[in-house]
């Protein structure tokens, strides 16, 4: 799932709607945690990953 948001007003709301909607199919197929990447200052992906633990949220930020 990819947020882009001009504002980081925006950002803060789109990334707290992305992280819900996978924390909810996280939770109904009991698969790992959510990894959120940020890519730039307006860019993030969010992925469900196995290598973050059920029920957590990591961040990276790429170089």
């Amino acid at each position: 799932m990819e947020v882009i948001a001009a504002t980081p007003g925006q950002r803060h709301e789109l990334l707290d709607d992305a992280e819900a909607k996978l924390r909810q199919i996280a939770m109904d197929h009991r698969c790992g945690g959510i990894l959120v990447t940020r890519h730039n200052p307006i860019r993030y992906s969010l992925t469900l990953s196995d290598t973050v633990p059920f029920g957590e949220t990591w961040e990276q930020t790429l170089a």
